[in-house]
C-alpha cells in the first residue's frame, strides 16, 4: 500500500437539516426546528477544513459534493461563502466538479441561478417520483406539479450539468407507473439520471411500520422497463443506479465507486483517507451543536486491516457496470486477481463474476444479486488475516 500512489481526493460538505425526514431516509438528517444556523456553521466547516490538512497531504481536491439533508435550505451566499474559504485553505483540481443535492420543495428558479453564481457546476434534484400518491406515501414536501417546475428551472438555470433523482419499486407502484416516471423526466433532457430500487433500511420509519411494496417479480419488471426506458434514451448505465449521456457521469461518485480518497466535513460527515501507513476511516460529531461549539472535532477514528481494504473496495467498485481492473485493485488494496483466486471462484462458477482481460465486472445475474454477492464476499473476507493495511 506505501508504494502506491496516492487516490484522487474529494471534498463531501454535509449539510444536516431537513425540512421534514423521509420514511425510507437511513442518512443523518434532522428536521429543521428553527431557523438554520447558517454563519455559525459556514465558519465551522471552514476551521474543520482549516485543522485538516495534514489529511489533504497537499494534493488538490478534484471533486465537491454538498450533500444532506437537504443543502438547498441554505441560501446562494452561503454556498460562495464556503467555496470562497475551501478555495483559500485548499488547491482545487482542474475543472473541480462541484454538486449540490436540492430538494424540490426548497427552491425556485433564482435561488438555482444563485447556487450557480456562487460556483456549483452540478445539481442533483432529489425528485423520487412524479405522482402525488407516490410522493404523499414516500413523505416528500414537494409535488409532482413542483417537481415539473424545478426540473424546468434546473435545466435553465446554466448549470454545466444536472442530475435527476427517481426512485422506483414504490409501494403499490405500478410498471406504467415507473416508466411515466422515467419518460416524464427524460422529457427535460438531464445530462444525468439515477434511478434507485426503495429498499427499506433499518432504523427507519419503514423499517417499523413496512409499505406494501411489489413483489420480487413486480420489481424486477419494473428495473427492466426503466433500464430500457433511459438506454433508448441514449443513457448509459454505468453503475447499478446512474445513467449519463456521453461525457457527464458524476466524477465525484466515480471517485467513491473507485474507492478513492475523500475528507468528509460538517455534523456526521465521514472521511477515508490514505497515507504511507494505510487507510483510515473517520467520523465528525453527528450532532449540529456540537460539531459548532467543537470546530470539527474528530468523534471516532479507526485505521482499516487489509482484509476490509479489500470488501470496502468491492462494496464500491462491483457497482460500476465496468468493474475494475488489476491495476486498480492493487493500488487500493496492495493485492493482485491471482492473490484472491479462492474468493472469486464460486461466483465464476455461479456466472455472478465475468473477467476480460485485466477487469473483473459483475454479470446481469451478478449485478441483480450484487447485495447477495457482496454479502458472501463478507463472510469471506471476515476469514482472513487481519494484519493492518
Amino acid at each position: 500500500m506505501s508504494k502506491a500512489p496516492l487516490p484522487p481526493l474529494s471534498l463531501y460538505i454535509h449539510i444536516p437539516w431537513c425540512v421534514a425526514k423521509c420514511p425510507y431516509c437511513d442518512f443523518h438528517s434532522l428536521a429543521q426546528r428553527a431557523p438554520l444556523p447558517e454563519g455559525s456553521y459556514v465558519r465551522a466547516l471552514l476551521d474543520d477544513l482549516e485543522h485538516s490538512q495534514e489529511g489533504l497531504q497537499g494534493r488538490a481536491i478534484d471533486t465537491i459534493f454538498f450533500g444532506g439533508g437537504t443543502p438547498s435550505l441554505f441560501s446562494g451566499a452561503a454556498i460562495a461563502d464556503i467555496l470562497e474559504g475551501v478555495g483559500r485553505r485548499a488547491a482545487l483540481g482542474n475543472d473541480c466538479e462541484i454538486t449540490l443535492e436540492a430538494n424540490p420543495g426548497t427552491i425556485d428558479s433564482s435561488r438555482f441561478q444563485a447556487f450557480c453564481e456562487a460556483g456549483v457546476t452540478r445539481l442533483s434534484l432529489g425528485v423520487q417520483s412524479l405522482h402525488d400518491p407516490a410522493l404523499r406515501r414516500l413523505g416528500r414536501i414537494h409535488d409532482a406539479r413542483t417537481a415539473h417546475e424545478a426540473m424546468e428551472a434546473a435545466a435553465g438555470a446554466g448549470f454545466r450539468s444536472f442530475n435527476i433523482d427517481l426512485m422506483y419499486g414504490l409501494p403499490d407502484q405500478t410498471t406504467a407507473e415507473a416508466e411515466a416516471d422515467v419518460r416524464a423526466a427524460l422529457a427535460v433532457d438531464p445530462p444525468h439520471l439515477s434511478l434507485y430500487e426503495l429498499t427499506i433500511e433499518a432504523h427507519t420509519a419503514f423499517a417499523h411500520d413496512p409499505p406494501t411494496l411489489p413483489s420480487e417479480d413486480e420489481r424486477m419488471a419494473i428495473e427492466e422497463t426503466v433500464t430500457q426506458a433511459a438506454g433508448d434514451a441514449g443513457y448509459d448505465r454505468y453503475e447499478v443506479s446512474a445513467y449519463a449521456r456521453a461525457g457527464y457521469r458524476c466524477a465525484h461518485n466515480l471517485n467513491y465507486w473507485r474507492f478513492g480518497d475523500y475528507l468528509g466535513l460538517g455534523a456526521g460527515a465521514h472521511s477515508k483517507l490514505t497515507d504511507a501507513q494505510g487507510v483510515t476511516r473517520m467520523a465528525r460529531n453527528a450532532d449540529p451543536a456540537a460539531y459548532m461549539a467543537d470546530r470539527g472535532r474528530i468523534a471516532s477514528r479507526r485505521r482499516l486491516a487489509r482484509r476490509e481494504l479489500i470488501f470496502e473496495f468491492l462494496l464500491n467498485a462491483l457497482r460500476l457496470t465496468e468493474g475494475f481492473s488489476q491495476d486498480l485493485l492493487r493500488d487500493r488494496t496492495g493485492y493482485d486477481f491471482t492473490d484472491l483466486e479462492s474468493l472469486w471462484a464460486p461466483a465464476f462458477a455461479r456466472d455472478l463474476l465475468g473477467r476480460e482481460g485485466d477487469r473483473m465486472h459483475t454479470t446481469p445475474l451478478g449485478r441483480r444479486f450484487l447485495d447477495a454477492l457482496l454479502a458472501e464476499f463478507l463472510a469471506a473476507t471476515e476469514t482472513m488475516p487481519a494484519e493492518a493495511s
